[in-house]
């Protein structure tokens, strides 16, 4: 199937066939990372320019290493150092950048819609890689080709989503994209952070994770977001943690094939316990991983890569 879209700017905007033909094209760069020399000529003389405006390890890193790994050129953008502190606008920021002539614009940035914004100006792709607490498209995906690894597909899988789901971004795109893929999804936090409002994109809601749990596939935990929230959401960390932190004890509820993930960074001691973070359960390092052929996979389909050359 061919993908038809000239941005990713979210989950919400693609098919359950769409999904697929990325899953599938990651599938199709994995084993790249794998080889001794990690590059091929897909993307030889595209022009991919990283602009961040708020900080990042594993997406600005794995964007980086995807394009190097297709051989595109990339370039990548410090806010901190550019004009932007001298007061030019987001949109006088992203002209001036597409008068250099990039093929695509990677963006993160702490305004929902920012990347819609953008899209409704720009020539060149515009990628979403976080806009607030909105979307972060290509974590939901890695995520996806993480769960279809360890488990073939997503039919009827019990996924549960821990935490501070109000703020997360990375929540509402693996809502909508696992409910397109047919998961049953549970979201489980404290009230304050889970409005009854998530009801309407068909997932389940509950307040108590040692019930929520019990028979989970997969087990997602969630950051707390301390730099979204203009208030208190909960009394204490401590009461956090002692309710809704993934400890050994809470995780044997779940499913013995079970698996535990998170899109970092991960907060140990509070969300979950170190010994579960490292043990056999998690596919942590392994999401982080799977990032870039992901990531790959986007690139290839959005800049016009079309044969199995691509791979060679």
């Amino acid at each position: 199937m061919a993908f038809k879209h000239k941005h990713l700017l979210g989950i919400q905007d693609l098919t359950a066939s769409e999904i697929t033909t990325i899953l599938d094209t990651a599938e199709s760069f994995y084993e790249i990372s794998t080889r001794e020399v990690k590059k091929v000529p897909t993307l030889r003389g595209k022009t991919i320019i990283n602009l961040f405006f708020e900080p990042s390890t594993r997406t600005r890193s794995s964007f980086e290493l995807a394009a190097k790994r297709l051989s595109a050129d990339i370039v990548n953008f410090n806010s901190n150092a550019s004009s932007t502190s001298k007061g030019e606008t987001f949109k006088d920021t992203i002209l001036n950048l597409e008068a250099m002539n990039p093929d695509a614009i990677i963006i993160r940035h702490p305004c929902a819609g920012a990347t819609h914004y953008a899209a409704t100006f720009s020539r060149s792709n515009i990628i979403n890689a976080g806009d607030g607490a909105h979307e972060h498209p290509t974590q939901a995906l890695l995520d996806a080709f993480t769960i279809r690894q360890q488990k073939k597909n997503f039919k009827d899988l019990k996924i549960i989503i821990v935490g501070d789901i109000l703020h997360s971004r990375v929540a509402r795109s693996n809502i909508f994209l696992l409910g397109k893929m047919g998961a049953r999804v549970t979201l489980v936090g404290p009230p304050p952070l889970l409005p009854r409002e998530f009801e309407k994109f068909g997932v389940n809601l509950d307040f108590n994770l040692d019930r929520a749990i019990e028979g989970a596939d997969i087990v997602m935990m969630l950051r707390i977001q301390l730099e979204r929230q203009a208030k208190n959401f909960f009394p204490s960390i401590r009461e956090y943690r002692n309710i809704y932190a993934l400890t050994a004890k809470r995780f044997r509820r779940a499913k013995k094939n079970a698996i535990i993930m998170h899109p970092g960074p991960i907060n140990r001691g509070v969300e979950l316990s170190a010994d579960i973070a490292d043990s056999a359960k998690s596919v942590i390092l392994k999401q982080v991983e799977n990032g870039i052929a992901v990531r790959m996979a986007v690139f290839y389909l959005l800049l016009g890569g079309k044969d199995r050359e691509a791979f060679d």
